[in-house]
């Protein structure tokens, strides 16, 4: 085999573990109305993972613990606050809610990592996305929040 085939194989072979590694499925998904009644029913704990000026802005689904992922520790300081909130319990089922699902899907990769068992990303997020047309555009219940 030339040089030039092996170069050209391999930079194939390349591009399609990158394809693989960006479209990598970090974990379960939830749409926002399956979230919002398993939420309703008891049955998991919503984590608005967005920005205070983003919670201000269109306000806070009903119930949702408000932890911004930016946290000034980076993930760990993240990790902290959710374990934290959540009395450490890492099998507790939560779903996580950012502006278009790709903060959250971010954040699932990051609890997964750190042992937590059930986390779920509402991959349309707030304001919707290609996995659907969002929280508010659903008409969903949000609880203003001007002092966030």
């Amino acid at each position: 085999m030339s040089v030039s085939r092996l170069s050209g194989a391999a930079l194939a072979a390349l591009m399609l573990l990158s394809l693989l590694a960006c479209s990598r499925d970090n974990g379960p998904t939830l749409s926002a109305p399956e979230a919002y009644a398993q939420a309703q029913a008891g049955k998991l704990t919503l984590i608005d993972i967005r920005h205070s000026d983003e919670w201000r802005q269109t306000g806070v689904a009903p119930g949702a613990l408000r932890i911004d992922m930016t946290d000034a520790q980076g993930e760990a300081g993240f990790i902290k606050q959710v374990a934290g909130q959540l009395g450490g319990r890492k099998s507790t089922p939560i779903a996580l809610l950012s502006i278009a699902g790709n903060r959250g899907a971010n954040a699932q990769r990051v609890l997964r990592e750190a042992g937590f068992t059930h986390v779920y990303n509402i991959k349309e997020g707030m304001m919707g996305s290609g996995a659907g047309p969002g929280w508010i555009a659903r008409r969903l219940p949000v609880e203003p929040c001007p002092r966030c």
